[in-house]
């Protein structure tokens, strides 16, 4: 695996995220209405874009529970091992809820089909996903976000919570990260 060389460019803004956030909140609280809904976030990568998310609904009078569940599949590296590994489940029941299930980003789909699974077996009364970016062209599961924030092309990105090797998630907009002995890098 190459290493990283620097920040390649900023792929969205602060702003353009936050009036993104502000959009998805209103078409989620189109289709739920006031009705309880449970929030679950996939940590770690999305609890910048979970909290945005939350503030944003109860500006349209939506007031989640929340909890959080941890599943990763990419480890150190800055590509999917295709394996998902639980490593922390969520507190709350989720029978009987209509659950929100958010993550960072949306790439091969195996950690958000795998969470979809264990929600429903879990006896969530619906399931719907919420991703800050969709990645397409990676995507090996048969599956789609029901709110997307941005579509991105085939880059790693940092920032906004999202990282590499746990770094980078304290930069405010959405960034490509540029590795060693790639196209363009230095």
């Amino acid at each position: 695996m190459n290493a990283p060389t620097h920040l390649d460019k900023e792929l969205f803004s602060a702003e353009e995220i936050r009036a993104r956030i502000n959009i998805i909140a209103g078409n989620i609280s189109r289709d739920y209405g006031t009705d309880d809904i449970l929030a679950v976030s996939i940590l770690k990568g999305s609890f910048v874009f979970t909290a945005d998310l939350i503030r944003a609904l109860a500006g349209h009078q939506v007031h989640p529970l929340v909890d959080f569940l941890t599943l990763s599949s990419y480890g150190p590296d800055s590509t999917s091992s295709g394996t998902v590994t639980l490593h922390h489940e969520l507190s709350l029941p989720v029978g009987g809820h209509r659950v929100l299930l958010i993550d960072d980003i949306l790439d091969t789909g195996l950690t958000l089909q795998t969470a979809c699974q264990l929600l429903t077996r879990q006896g969530a009364k619906e399931v719907r996903t919420c991703v800050l970016l969709d990645k397409p062209s990676r995507r090996v599961a048969p599956i789609t976000a029901d709110y997307t924030g941005f579509q991105i092309e085939n880059v790693f990105v940092v920032g906004y919570g999202l990282d590499y090797n746990n770094r980078y998630r304290h930069l405010p907009g959405l960034f490509s990260l540029q590795f060693e002995g790639t196209p363009g890098a230095t």
